[in-house]
């Protein structure tokens, strides 16, 4: 994408053509029966290539071009007056490829342990990502165990504080 919108036609053919592929098997599992599929790639891809310039880079391609698809199936539905149905429990699968749920998590991840030291950051991984115990932890970085605790639990703090709610209400609603 980011090539097309440099101007590079190759690429951007490429990147059209991969889509449309995932379009179609997106759309296959998703249209009832009454909506050509095939129709709804085709303005999918349209809408893609005419709205190209509101692409945020610093997005995953993907989740941009899939919410795009989403609102077409749900124009075409409503043109055709036919109404999807989906067990409550998989209605996210509707809409976001397992794949890209995983994409975004790590993506808001990095973003968030950004604002931490790259140590501090190292030492939350392992021991809360990847599960190491803080024995091991503290033997991969010549660190004390006490001293691993300490800045994970500092870092998990400092970063509660950060991304708290301001009011103190998270979850409340007022109405």
């Amino acid at each position: 994408m980011l090539a097309g919108l440099a101007g590079e036609a190759g690429p951007y053919r490429r990147l059209l053509d991969e889509l449309s592929g995932l379009l179609r098997a997106y759309y296959a599992r998703r249209a009832p029966s009454g909506i050509d599929a095939e129709d709804l790639v085709q303005e999918t891809l349209i809408a893609v290539h005419t709205r190209r310039a509101t692409y945020d880079a610093g997005q995953p391609f993907t989740a941009w071009a899939y919410a795009i698809a989403r609102y077409k199936l749900i124009d075409a539905l409503r043109r055709s007056r036919l109404h999807l149905r989906a067990p409550a429990e998989e209605a996210d699968a509707l809409f976001v490829r397992p794949a890209a749920e995983a994409a975004m998590a790590a993506r808001d991840l990095e973003q968030v342990m950004s604002k931490l030291t790259p140590r501090t950051q190292a030492l939350i991984r392992d021991v809360k990502i990847t599960g190491l115990s803080t024995r091991e932890a503290a033997e991969k970085h010549g660190m004390s165990e006490s001293a691993v605790k300490v800045a994970v639990h500092r870092g998990l703090k400092a970063l509660g504080q950060e991304y708290a709610p301001q009011d103190g209400k998270e979850g409340v609603d007022e109405d």
